[in-house]
Order: C-alpha cells, then structure tokens, then sequence
C-alpha cells in the first residue's frame, strides 16, 4: 500500500479503501439487452403524423365549462357596471335636485321678504280709511273698566269627594 499525497486529498488517502479483490455485480437485464440491441434504431414518422401527435386533443366537457364560466363572469362584470352607471346616474339627479330645491327655497323667502314689505301698517291703514271708510277709536269711543275689588278665580269642584282624594287634593295645595 501506498501512500500518496497530492494537493487535492491530502487530508484523506482514499486508495486505503480501494479493495481489488471485490466481486463484480451482475449488469441488469435492461443493460444487457441494451448492449445485445442494435444502437441505431430510429423511428421515423411522417410529418403529418408528427403534427398529429405535437396537436393537442381538448376535451370538448373543458371547452364547455371553461365557455360557461367566462359568459358567467363576463355577464357579472357587465352587471356590475351597469349598476355603477345607474348609481351615479341616480346621485346626479339628487344632486341637481336638491340644488333645484335650494334655489325654490331662496326664492320663497324672497317673496315673503317683497310681500311682508309691500304690507306695512300705514299701507294697511290707508287701505281701511280709503276703501273700507274705517276710522281710528277715539278716547270718547273707548271704555275703560276698572278692577278695584280684586279678582278671584274659583274652580267648582265635586262635592262628593272621597276621603284620599280630599287628602291629595291637601298636598298638592300645598305644592301650588
């Protein structure tokens, strides 16, 4: 046995585990008959056959189903753009009716202010002396009543009251 050391194994001798005296193993069979076998069998096909095989088959369910379902979200996309079209179009309208809303309402008061104006007091004083021939009261017209004695204000009651109700009537008295 040798030892020898190069740059590349010079930590390990690996031919101390070299062992000539091994028995070799059997080849497979595939091997065998892979060496027994001509080595230059090449199959060659016409090119129309060639396409045929290259062609991919599709199954015609695939097909179906994958057509269902693109129509199926093609018409849920379409769905749901045409109900944002429709929102917006319904939020616009809202919008341009409630500006329609504050400019009636602008014009309202407005009205109100020129009609409350037009009918101040001495116009409606000049209209009943001119149309209706009414007068201002005079003191000779006017009657004055005077309240020397005091008033008094009674609230007739029940006479036929009972004992509790004559005790609550006691207590809230007192309260008033």
């Amino acid at each position: 046995m040798t030892l020898t050391y190069d740059n590349r194994s010079a930590a390990y001798d690996l031919n101390m585990f070299k062992d000539s005296t091994a028995k070799k193993l059997p080849k497979k069979k595939t091997e065998q008959q892979a060496e027994k076998a001509p080595k230059n069998k090449v199959v060659s096909l016409p090119q129309d056959e060639i396409v045929k095989i290259r062609r991919r088959k599709h199954n015609p369910f695939k097909l179906f189903l994958g057509g269902i379902t693109g129509v199926a979200v093609t018409f849920a996309v379409a769905v749901i753009i045409i109900g944002q079209v429709q929102l917006t179009e319904l939020n616009q309208q809202i919008i341009n009716k409630k500006a329609l809303l504050s400019n009636a309402q602008s014009t309202y008061t407005q009205n109100q202010m020129a009609i409350q104006s037009n009918h101040s007091t001495t116009d409606i004083e000049n209209f009943a002396k001119e149309k209706l021939g009414m007068s201002k009261a005079e003191n000779a017209q006017k009657e004055f009543v005077s309240l020397s004695k005091g008033d008094k204000a009674e609230i007739e009651g029940d006479a036929n009251k009972n004992f509790f109700q004559k005790i609550l009537d006691a207590i809230t008295g007192l309260w008033s």
